[in-house]
């Protein structure tokens, strides 16, 4: 496959706001996935990324902690395990609230700051996007 294929096909994905696009043909396939957000998430190979960024709690926006990026929210360490937290808890700086799934990478999501968890505003497994609110909390 030519150049001029594969920057046509990154085009079409671009231009109708699409995150993966496969093409096959004649025993020549291509992938083309567009999403530099998770990308750079995921260039750090561990298996376990602590994410302690002010863009993930923000808590003077509105005290919401928000998904530093794109993936998929679980609320406790696997499935059956206690959430990490409920409505009504406290937190502390660097408690872990939820992890966010990118590319087979858990990333754990960590308080900031200190608080009470107001609401929580995902299901478990549900996929989020980049900023959405995860957590309403109240910061003590």
């Amino acid at each position: 496959m030519d150049k001029k294929k594969i920057q046509g096909l990154i085009d079409i994905a671009k231009e109708n706001e699409i995150n993966s696009l496969s093409y096959e043909k004649d025993g020549e396939k291509i992938s083309v996935t567009i999403n530099a957000t998770v990308a750079t998430s995921s260039a750090v190979p561990l298996a376990a990324q602590k994410v302690e960024s002010q863009e993930a709690m923000n808590l003077n926006e509105g005290d919401f902690i928000k998904a530093p990026f794109v993936g998929t929210f679980y609320n406790a360490p696997s499935p059956g395990a206690t959430s990490y937290v409920k409505v009504g808890d406290s937190v502390s700086k660097g408690d872990t609230l939820c992890i966010l799934e990118a590319m087979k990478i858990m990333n754990e999501i960590e308080a900031e700051a200190s608080g009470v968890i107001k609401k929580i505003l995902v299901e478990n497994e549900s996929f989020v996007e980049f900023g959405q609110n995860l957590f309403e909390i109240t910061p003590s």
